[in-house]
């Protein structure tokens, strides 16, 4: 009976995350026919964001793919190993698609692939197809690689967080210990939030106009989407510590989620040369005299950092109240 539940759930998996990758395949597809083809992919044709969605979707069902294979042969190590397996597939692919890939705009100019993602970065792909670039519009000179910091940041946490679920669920089916179930569903409910953030971003880089100061709602938008990150990893972190002393299991965690958040802060000061993205003026919102961070930043980072330990606290005291009902 156990084994008929795991094969009907891997079953269910390979085929979700079949599904949910299936655009970020199709985008690979395209690229890779256009390069064959071309030797160039034409602004027009280039299907948005293939770095670095398409080589994420690649490594996450290879990681999913695994599951079976190493919850057999390395047991209590499966995430961990399917982890390693698939952050590597991920960069194999990704440093693959950013070496091949050339895009040609209508007046010829080329660029590598990696370039365009990097101006991608500042407004909606559409945009920066009929946007005539200067220094000043960008506030930065020429490509520099240190901008995917956040790009691979967001990547990692991505895959961890959504094969954590994967491999969580299916440990769970394969022992019956469902410790961490609360846990993973809350983790996993945030990864995929986050991916869906993401995705937003893609197509629209939250509605940003290359200026450094942005909108309301792109503030907003930016925002939610520094805390979920934080969150998201701040959750991943707790899955595991669940049942520890208060330390491991809420400071830890809410740690965690605060250092990813100002991680993804320092890879946007990288983008910006030394900036960051301004929400208006004031006190609240302007860099501070010893610092570019501004108390608005200071204080999503610290938001991220508390959203997971208020969560984390409440899955330790069911936890605790589960185990007094227990003895």
């Amino acid at each position: 009976m156990e084994n008929k539940k795991l094969r009907l759930y891997m079953l269910f998996a390979v085929l979700l995350v079949l599904a949910i990758s299936a655009y970020p395949l199709y985008m690979g597809f395209c690229i890779t026919v256009d390069m064959i083809r071309n030797g160039t992919v034409y602004a027009e044709n280039y299907p948005k964001y293939i770095i670095p969605y398409t080589p994420i979707a690649i490594a996450v069902i290879v990681g999913v793919a695994l599951i079976p294979l190493l919850l057999k042969h390395t047991k209590k190590l499966a995430f961990l190993n399917g982890s390693v397996i698939s952050v590597a597939v991920f960069f194999i692919s990704e440093f693959m698609f950013e070496s091949m890939v050339t895009i040609t705009r209508s007046f010829s100019a080329v660029f590598p692939l990696e370039n365009w993602q990097m101006y991608a970065c500042y407004v909606p792909p559409a945009q920066y197809v009929e946007r005539t670039w200067t220094e000043v519009d960008v506030l930065m000179g020429e490509y520099s690689p240190a901008f995917k910091l956040h790009f691979y940041l967001i990547s990692v946490i991505i895959i961890i967080a959504l094969l954590n679920g994967f491999y969580g669920f299916a440990a769970m089916i394969k022992t019956g210990e469902k410790r961490r179930k609360t846990p993973l569903i809350l983790q996993s409910a945030a990864a995929v939030a986050f991916l869906g953030m993401c995705v937003w971003a893609c197509f629209t880089a939250f509605y940003r106009n290359g200026a450094i100061y942005v909108s309301p709602l792109s503030a907003t938008l930016m925002c939610v989407f520094f805390i979920l990150m934080g969150f998201t990893a701040g959750l991943f972190v707790a899955s595991f510590t669940l049942g520890k002393n208060r330390f491991l299991s809420v400071v830890l965690p809410a740690l965690s989620a605060s250092a990813v958040t100002l991680v993804m802060y320092i890879g946007e000061m990288i983008l910006l040369s030394g900036h960051l993205y301004r929400f208006g003026h004031g006190f609240f919102l302007d860099g501070l005299s010893f610092t570019v961070f501004a108390p608005v930043d200071i204080l999503v980072i610290i938001l991220s950092g508390a959203a997971t330990a208020a969560v984390a606290l409440l899955l330790g005291m069911k936890t605790e109240k589960s185990k007094e009902l227990d003895s």
